[in-house]
């Protein structure tokens, strides 16, 4: 009985006690996304749609398929346009960044033909309330300073994406 009233039992009730506190905030903290997730979409299918595996929203990189650019010049702007996006919703709306995060961060490179089409996507995009990111290459390496290259929309939510992005080809 003297165990539980020294300094062993004094360190066991402050490990425990520590250990409690700690659970709790990191539930707090992490724990009821799952539950607000499934809030968010309204649509309550489960956790298997909760967990990404429908795939409710992704992220679009449209490519102009006119400039003629390399592979790694191609990967360099998906990723500067992928990279402007995130921080685009992370100030936004952290919360769709954690749903598409959840997701798995889907994101899907398309081709658009020329300048003007990737224009027109833009507007349509921004008309349907979607993130937006337009990225203009500085023209040091392979095309002209200016060049619009891709064209980021998302992340949000993939049939909404779909409608504006769907018909184009993948790259």
């Amino acid at each position: 009985m003297d165990l539980f009233y020294g300094p062993l039992g004094l360190g066991v009730a402050a490990g425990l006690g520590c250990g409690l506190f700690l659970g709790w905030h990191l539930r707090s903290r992490f724990g009821p996304t799952s539950k607000s997730l499934m809030t968010a979409m309204g649509n309550g299918a489960g956790e298997a749609s909760v967990m990404g595996e429908v795939g409710e929203f992704k992220m679009v990189l449209v490519v102009r398929n006119d400039l003629k650019m390399g592979k790694g010049k191609v990967a360099a702007q998906c990723s500067h346009a992928a990279v402007s996006a995130y921080k685009q919703c992370q100030r936004r709306n952290p919360e769709l960044l954690k749903h598409w995060e959840y997701c798995g961060q889907p994101k899907v490179v398309v081709k658009a033909p020329d300048e003007d089409t990737l224009i027109d996507l833009l507007s349509l995009a921004k008309e349907a309330g979607l993130l937006v990111s337009l990225i203009q290459d500085a023209g040091r390496t392979q095309i002209a300073p200016g060049s619009r290259t891709v064209l980021g929309i998302g992340p949000g939510p993939a049939d909404l994406i779909d409608k504006v992005s769907g018909h184009l080809k993948l790259y």
